[in-house]
């Protein structure tokens, strides 16, 4: 009976419980991992809080993010094998099909193969942080070498992503973070300027930076009142695109910077592009020719063993991380 991570009711990390649950076979469509690493997402911490796009049904699983071996087929799956090393796209319902545990059922179309020269620990790291990025910088806003991106809370899995897909392409990150601790990590990131929002005005700041201009894309999982001064910052005709709510505090519209300077601000989740067969084939293109060439390389920041799992929560929470977290199994 694997080890099965589910929560009985929303609420902090200590929900989580690590259960002895019977094997499961998967259905139609359908395959199970021998889960071998979990990579975890702030959206699952919203889940297990009861604060997200879906409300679990109790006892619920979840987790969107796991390598791992590809051990039962279901039917009608012929494009996969028998011992395939395989990592999951977020592209399903968290409660019916959550990854946190030893096996894991997942629907076929979610999982891709990942390149040999990676780790499972990196394994579960690409699809979340790189669908989200490549779907705001690369399929919406076409970013070049002529853009200059603002990307906000940069030091996440999904910011550095973000980091580099825009140096892939030759453009000009500047990232931002809150501590002049992180500033080291970004820049070795590859960030080519970081602003300390704790010791230095963003605007005044990103302004200097861009001559004046202002940036062409931001790209900001934090919303909330921060959304005024990213308004204030972005050159006319910029897009702001919103794929988050970190913000404790309501989200203002900046009508009068919106209006002045023609911008758009977009809401934005990678569920867009995953849930469209040939988005989600160009996505997983983009990133596969990326991971090989290593220009996208993911970052991983601390690994905890699956009996740790409300740590690994807490430490998430407590946003002191530099990329990735994995959970090992």
């Amino acid at each position: 009976m694997p080890k099965i991570v589910r929560f009985h009711e929303t609420g902090g990390a200590d929900v989580l419980k690590l259960e002895d649950l019977p094997l499961a076979d998967p259905g139609k469509g359908e395959v199970r991992l021998k889960v071998e690493a979990i990579g975890l997402n702030r959206a699952e911490i919203m889940f297990r809080r009861g604060q997200y796009l879906e409300t679990p049904e109790l006892p619920s699983r979840l987790g969107y993010e796991a390598a791992g071996i590809i051990d039962a087929l279901g039917p009608n799956v012929t494009d996969l094998q028998l011992g395939d090393r395989v990592s999951t796209i977020p592209s399903f319902s968290m409660g019916q099909y959550g990854v946190y545990g030893e096996s894991a059922i997942i629907p076929a179309s979610a999982v891709a193969q990942y390149p040999d020269h990676l780790s499972p620990n990196q394994g579960a790291a690409i699809w979340m942080q790189y669908m989200t990025a490549y779907g705001a910088l690369i399929h919406y806003a076409n970013i070049t070498h002529n853009h200059t991106v603002l990307i906000t809370a940069a030091s996440s899995s999904v910011g550095i992503a973000a980091i580099q897909i825009v140096k892939a392409v030759g453009g000009i990150a500047i990232a931002t973070t809150r501590g002049a601790d992180k500033k080291p990590f970004l820049l070795k990131a590859g960030a080519d300027h970081v602003i300390v929002t704790d010791d230095e005005d963003l605007v005044k700041r990103g302004m200097a930076l861009t001559a004046g201009n202002g940036v062409q894309v931001v790209f900001d999982p934090v919303a909330g009142p921060l959304l005024e001064q990213l308004a204030e910052v972005t050159a006319s005709g910029g897009i702001i695109f919103e794929y988050g709510a970190l913000a404790p505090k309501p989200t203002p519209f900046p009508l009068f910077p919106a209006l002045a300077k023609g911008l758009t601000v977009r809401g934005y989740t990678l569920f867009e592009i995953v849930k469209d067969p040939e988005s989600l084939k160009q996505g997983k293109d983009y990133i596969y020719k990326g991971l090989q060439s290593g220009s996208l390389k993911p970052i991983i920041d601390r690994t905890f063993p699956l009996a740790d799992i409300a740590e690994a929560h807490r430490y998430m929470a407590s946003n002191q991380q530099k990329g990735k977290i994995v959970v090992t199994v």
